[in-house]
C-alpha cells in the first residue's frame, strides 16, 4: 500500500475522531495508528484508561495482548501497532454499569459504529481479520461457544469483502478462559495460525 492509502486512512481517522453519533458514549474517540496494513484487528470497545492514554489496548488487557503477539510473532508492542490496524466494534468508552464493570454497548451504538468498520475494510482490503473478544467475533461469525471458534481460521465475506478471520479470546484479566484448558491450548493454536498467515509475513516486509 502506498502514500495515497496512508493519506486516505489519515483522512478517515480525522472524521472518526469527530464522530458524535452516540450521546451516551464517552469522548474522546479512541483510534490506533494510521497504518496501511492488510492485517485488521477488531476489538470490542475501549475501557476507561484508553481515552486518557490515547490508544486502543493501552492498559491491562493490552499488556496481555501484546505479550501474546511477542510470544508468537516476536513483535514488540510498537512493532505490532505499526503492522496491524487497530479497530473496534465501538470506538468510545461506553461508561460503567450501575452495578460495576463496563457497560456493554447498545445495539444502536454498535450499528452506528459499524459504518466506520465498513469504511476501514473498504480502505484496507484486509487479508486477515483478528476478531478479539465475543462482541468482535459476533460481527463476523455465528454465535457459538469460544471452544468452537478459537483455534480455527474462517473464510468470511463481510459487506462484499472476503478475508480470513482468526478469532482470539479477549485478553481481559476478568476472563479466566484463556488461562484454563481448553482455552490455553486453543489460544496457542490460534496464535500459531496468525503467525503462519501470509498477511503477517507481508507486513514484516512492507
Amino acid at each position: 500500500m502506498g502514500t495515497s492509502h496512508s493519506t486516505a486512512i489519515e483522512r478517515h481517522l480525522r472524521r472518526l475522531r469527530a464522530c458524535n453519533r452516540c450521546p451516551r458514549m464517552h469522548k474522546p474517540v479512541v483510534v490506533g495508528r494510521a497504518v496501511a496494513s492488510r492485517l485488521l484487528l477488531v476489538g470490542q470497545a475501549p475501557g476507561d484508561k484508553e481515552p486518557q492514554l490515547g490508544r486502543p489496548f493501552a492498559w491491562t488487557a493490552g499488556k496481555t495482548l501484546f505479550k501474546w503477539f511477542h510470544g508468537s510473532l516476536g513483535w514488540t508492542e510498537d512493532e505490532t501497532r505499526d503492522r496491524i490496524y487497530f479497530a473496534a466494534v465501538c470506538r468510545c468508552f461506553p461508561g460503567k454499569k450501575p452495578i460495576g464493570g463496563d457497560r456493554v454497548p447498545a445495539p444502536e451504538e454498535i450499528a452506528n459504529c459499524a459504518h466506520w468498520l465498513r469504511a476501514e475494510i473498504e480502505l484496507l482490503q484486509p487479508r486477515l481479520i483478528l476478531a478479539v473478544g465475543k462482541l468482535a467475533m459476533a460481527q463476523f461469525l455465528p454465535p457459538v461457544p469460544l471452544n468452537d471458534l478459537v483455534g480455527r481460521s474462517f473464510r468470511i465475506t463481510h459487506h462484499g469483502h472476503t478475508a480470513d478471520c482468526i478469532p482470539l479470546p479477549h485478553p481481559s484479566g476478568a476472563s479466566p478462559w484463556h488461562r484454563m484448558e481448553p482455552g490455553k491450548t486453543l489460544l496457542q493454536k490460534a496464535l500459531a495460525l496468525v503467525a503462519a498467515h501470509p498477511a503477517v509475513k507481508m507486513s514484516v516486509k512492507s
